[in-house]
């Protein structure tokens, strides 16, 4: 008997982790421009960061309508569950020391033409992904980038 309470708590314990931990490596996406990051899960709370659409976040934490997020750099807050999506969204992570550029590309490898570069910071909405390479979107310029270079999903 206890070993069969012991089984089924542990079940449980696995189980609960288990959802726990899917929500927590979620990935979301700001839906509109000029959205509030606040330092806590209330609109009482300061604004910490202002941010623009597609600004991939990754999901830390849920409280009630809220989402603790984190951003590329690192950074935490809060926001509402409302002003995120589903939406595969990148932004470059790779070039910030030394402000350069990186390669967009017209097919997934190093060798193809450069169609575009992009600065640290710039989000794109994600297309496709394929053997270590990202088709994105951002404005009228469609290319590869290598996944390395890029944050998200």
């Amino acid at each position: 008997m206890k070993k069969n309470i012991f089984i089924i708590l542990f079940i449980f314990f696995l189980l609960s982790s288990l959802t726990a931990g899917s929500v927590m490596a979620r990935m979301v996406a700001v839906k509109n421009d000029n959205v509030n990051m606040r330092s806590g899960p209330s609109l009482d709370k300061a604004v910490i960061w202002k941010l623009g659409i597609g600004f991939p976040l990754k999901v830390v934490k849920k409280s009630d309508d809220w989402l603790q997020v984190k951003d590329f750099e690192g950074a935490v807050g809060w926001v509402h569950k409302d002003v995120v999506n589903r939406s595969g969204h990148m932004i470059v992570k790779a070039q910030k020391k030394n402000n350069g550029k990186i390669n967009i590309r017209n097919k997934p490898n190093t060798k193809s033409k450069v169609v575009a570069q992009a600065y640290y910071g710039v989000v794109f909405k994600t297309l496709a992904q394929q053997k270590g390479w990202v088709k994105v979107q951002h404005g009228e310029v469609t290319g590869w980038i290598k996944r390395s270079l890029l944050w998200g999903f």
